[in-house]
């Protein structure tokens, strides 16, 4: 949907040329050695400023101050039975953030590992919810090189010594290493899932080095994105005159970052294994009973690459050999001995003692020759424990085992397919790299902002779908006979508005579920709303992510959303104190979508989040309705609609008790009850209510597609009566005011207020306004919002006086959203407005990933003041940029999306019931089709 004419005048600003001398480039032209045409790209000596956090003010503290008292208290009761709570602003970590991150490592669900663009690595998530921010220095790669004539020898570590600690005289750690690298010749190319660093003539200016970081994130391959792996493809260039021996080392600690090191019994042995990968296994034995990690760091041997292990050395004066000693014997002989292979696994470690491992691959490299060196990192920790005792199987281990031993295998496969992995990364991502409409800054951050599903503390089981109890309202309308014959139903095609004939053994899908295997059980998929906010798959935010999920991986996307369907029909009586006004309530009310699936114990103790009682938020269920009916028409999945429906059903009728006139519409309470937690809204607001008018026509035309007419007619009459009231109510002429109340705010003009209208669009469904009302809306967010905020160069900020003033009554309302911001431009995509929704989202890559901004890359926050100070770093909702790529790519099924208003498809009957006899035409479908296996049909409520 992008102007062909648009963006043609836009200079390329971030050429590889303007990092990297040509000649050099021209010399890594093979073997994908050279840094794409489309990355983010740093200098290894670029300062990595500390982040500057927000803060709250005097005002705002005096409104939370009962909040903060209860918080405090419950902080401290958790921590009093060795839990973390979910939100926690007291606690700082040790390590204060800087903009030094970079493209983590591994595929998703496994524990992750960041690589910062120096080269350090960090941000240790391996044990579910925690995050150790700061880097292991041990771990390094490292180069040494001598030519023949012994005149020219280099050794150094392949990382600017920028670090605390480092030069330490008489050290016999780390510090003595030859930190000399000073990376003014050194660059980092970043386009997720790899990462490229270019060394253009130091430490040797004969040789020039390129280090590419390989990760197999692999959309609709549920296999190989499950690994926890990586690869790094050296590519060697001798320049020189002289042939060069070159030997390159990585060294590795047996940690899982903080001070694990020091927490002893940790034992690391070498290995030799099948096609030349050869190295060492670390194993890790975790504090506070989480289950052991073994790490395994190789190379691959090769004719003309020689591999040798160090398997233990340590980091004080009385290990055995120290770094030190390690490191000299490198720069001497550039290996280690042979005979290390054979020296079985070490003595455990004790503690207080950290234990490393090396391993070098050596080889000549002739003059203006070439060579190319594969190391491999991979790690196993195959059983995830949650806290409260709940334990399950990582995804990775239905193809590797439950072994902690897995880590060869996995690190044998990577040094084996990792080819095959940038061909089907290149298949993927080229078609947007080489789309000359779409702006530089987009294409490589679109695939960048995909960081967070590796490093927002995913996890990935291999678990099926809980079996439990079913009511006996539930065995009935299960209590269907099965039959073999072939039969077709007539299904409503929102493509073309035509009435089309599927059997019973397929329907067509518009958005691709998995070409290798249709019926494969994907397991169950947590992320967190972020690495400060300590919640799995919460909702509200989830609203905005999940079409990166939908894009790339829809078999993990509509089992979240049957995660939810179950949900909805469950409840936990269970008494939870809610902290902003301190009142007493149930942990999950039936009907109610829950805000999180929880934190210590998900699937089985959700709603983590008690800040407010989200049982009575306005936009939770809504946003159900809206996602469901999305993925369904999106998929064309009929299996999935059926499984949902009742919880679809569930979630519109809880909603009829917040319409309190009879005017069809939801009211807000007079509280923040909606995913802006600290922004009060009374009465109608812009962004429920869109929400339930959008809510409400997509549950008609869900119902109407699978049988139920009578809910359809339902919704019908909702409808009808809720938008001409919402207008009235809130539309001025030209935006929809914040809220129908007399507070100070309620005219304000809020970035997000067409989030119903957004996923309208985005689901073939009909616009809920007319034209001249959306054009209206979006272009008064653009004016005020955006343009009034430095230019446009910050993002939509949330709230905005009419009179150009930035609304400041919460601290939410002075925000500026990444994530929102992304999801108006969106919305302005889908509305035609192109030229205004680029210029919207490249405020928030202007702001949070260039070089004049402040500094997010890889660590985007939810948000940041009009000061650019940030908000709740590593967080879910920026994932919505896919949102943007979803609106200029739509989905067949909604390009060709009905003319006719579906909406008039439904003929009103003079009584509109809402009997369970209404559901009779779902289950005929359902049965036709033989879509009963993981319907909430079946599932306990």
């Amino acid at each position: 949907m992008v102007s062909g004419h648009l963006f043609h005048c836009r200079k390329n600003s971030w050429p590889p040329e303007e990092y990297i001398n040509r000649n050099t480039l021209q010399l890594f032209d093979f073997d994908s050695a050279a840094p794409p045409e489309h990355a983010w790209r740093r200098k290894l000596n670029s300062n990595a400023n500390l982040l500057r956090e927000f803060s709250v003010t005097f005002r705002e503290a005096i409104k939370m101050v009962r909040l903060g008292i209860r918080l405090w208290s419950y902080i401290r009761e958790e921590a009093s039975h060795g839990r973390k709570a979910p939100i926690d602003p007291f606690t700082r970590e040790s390590c204060k953030p800087s903009a030094a991150q970079g493209v983590p490592l591994g595929g998703m669900g496994s524990g992750s590992i960041s690589r910062g663009f120096r080269g350090e690595f960090r941000q240790w998530q391996i044990i579910p919810g925690i995050c150790e921010g700061s880097p292991v220095m041990a771990n390094q790669f490292s180069i040494f090189i001598s030519r023949d004539g012994g005149n020219k020898n280099y050794a150094s570590v392949l990382a600017p010594g920028q670090h605390e600690g480092l030069g330490r005289v008489g050290d016999q750690g780390i510090s003595s290493w030859g930190w000399n690298l000073g990376g003014q010749h050194s660059t980092y190319h970043a386009l997720f899932p790899r990462a490229w660093t270019v060394y253009d003539g130091e430490p040797d200016p004969d040789l020039k080095i390129s280090c590419r970081q390989i990760s197999p994130f692999i959309p609709h391959n549920y296999r190989e994105s499950s690994l926890p792996t990586a690869v790094f493809v050296y590519t060697l260039v001798n320049t020189g005159k002289e042939r060069a021996k070159v030997s390159l080392l990585f060294t590795w600690a047996n940690s899982i970052g903080g001070i694990s090191h020091l927490s002893g019994d940790h034992v690391n042995e070498p290995f030799i294994g099948e096609d030349g990968v050869s190295g060492v296994l670390l194993h890790h034995k975790t504090a506070k009973g989480n289950p052991p990690v073994t790490f395994a760091v190789a190379a691959c041997e090769t004719q003309n690459v020689s591999v040798t292990v160090l398997p233990c050395f340590g980091l004080s004066e009385g290990s055995s050999p120290t770094a030190k000693e390690m490191w000299d014997k490198m720069v001497q002989d550039g290996q280690f001995d042979r005979e290390n292979f054979n020296s079985g696994p070490c003595m455990s470690s004790s503690p207080g003692e950290t234990l490393c491992a090396a391993v070098s691959a050596s080889a000549w490299v002739e003059p203006h020759g070439k060579c190319t060196i594969a190391f491999g990192l991979s790690w196993s920790s195959p059983k995830v424990k949650f806290l409260k005792g709940s334990s399950y199987h990582r995804r990775y281990t239905k193809f590797y085992g439950t072994s902690e031993r897995a880590a060869q295998d996995l690190v044998h496969h990577a040094l084996t397919n990792y080819k095959r992995w940038e061909e089907d990364i290149e298949k993927w991502q080229n078609p947007i790299l080489k789309d000359e409409k779409l702006p530089e800054w987009y294409k490589f951050t679109l695939f960048n902002e995909l960081y967070f599903l590796v490093a927002g503390g995913t996890v990935w089981i291999d678990s099926p779908l809980p079996v439990t109890n079913m009511n006996e309202n539930q065995r009935q309308l299960t209590n269907v006979e099965y039959t073999d014959v072939k039969v077709t139903e007539a299904e409503v095609n929102n493509k073309q508005g035509t009435v089309v004939e599927h059997t019973a053994t397929g329907h067509h899908r518009s958005v691709k579920l998995d070409p290798q295997n249709d019926n494969e059980d994907v397991g169950r998929f947590l992320y967190l709303e972020g690495v400060e906010y300590i919640m799995w798959n919460t909702y509200d935010v989830h609203f905005y992510a999940s079409f990166a999920l939908l894009e790339l991986f829809p078999k993990i996307e509509l089992n979240i959303q049957r995660d939810f369907a179950k949900a909805v029909l469950s409840e936990d009586g269970r008494k939870v104190k809610f902290l902003a006004e301190g009142n007493w309530g149930i942990r999950k009310v039936r009907g109610a979508v829950p805000h999180d699936l929880g934190t210590h114990d998900p699937w089985n103790e959700m709603n983590a989040y008690n800040i407010h009682d989200t049982s009575k938020w306005k936009d939770l269920n809504p946003k159900f309705v809206l996602q469901v009916y999305r993925d369904f028409s999106a998929t064309g999945d009929m299996a999935f609609g059926v499984d949902v429906w009742p919880a679809v059903r569930a979630a519109m009728e809880y909603m009829e008790q917040f319409d309190r006139d009879n005017d069809g519409l939801i009211e807000n309470d007079g509280f923040p009850d909606q995913t802006y937690d600290a922004w009060t809204v009374h009465g109608v607001s812009a962004y429920c209510g869109c929400l339930w008018l959008a809510a409400l026509q997509a549950a008609a035309a869900m119902a109407f597609q699978l049988g139920d007419k009578a809910f359809a007619e339902w919704c019908k009459t909702k409808y009808l009566k809720a938008k001409p009231a919402f207008e009235e109510k809130l539309w001025n002429g030209s935006y929809f005011n914040y809220d129908s109340g007399s507070s100070s705010n309620s005219k304000s003009i809020q970035a997000d207020q067409l989030a119903g209208q957004w996923y309208t669009a985005s689901s073939g469904l009909p616009s809920l306004f007319d034209d001249f009302k959306i054009q209206s809306a979006l272009q008064k967010i653009y004016d005020f919002n955006v343009m009034k905020v430095k230019g446009g160069r910050m993002g939509a900020v949330n709230g905005m006086h009419p009179s150009g003033k930035v609304d400041e009554s919460c601290m939410q309302s002075r925000e500026i959203w990444t994530g929102v911001t992304y999801g108006v431009a969106a919305t302005m995509i889908l509305a035609g407005k192109e030229k205004e929704a680029f210029a919207t989202a490249e405020g928030i890559f202007i702001a949070g990933w260039s070089e004049e901004g402040y500094g997010y890359g890889f660590q985007t926050p939810e948000g940041w003041t009009m000061d650019g100070h940030f908000r709740s770093l590593i967080y879910m909702r920026p994932l919505s940029i896919w949102a943007m790529q979803w609106a200029l790519n739509l989905p067949k099924a909604i390009l060709e999306a009905p003319a006719i208003n579906i909406m008039d498809r439904i003929h009103l009957s003079s009584f509109s019931s809402r009997s369970s006899q209404n559901e009779s035409g779902v289950i005929k479908i359902a049965t036709k089709a033989k879509c009963f296996g993981n319907s909430v049909f079946n599932c306990a409520c």
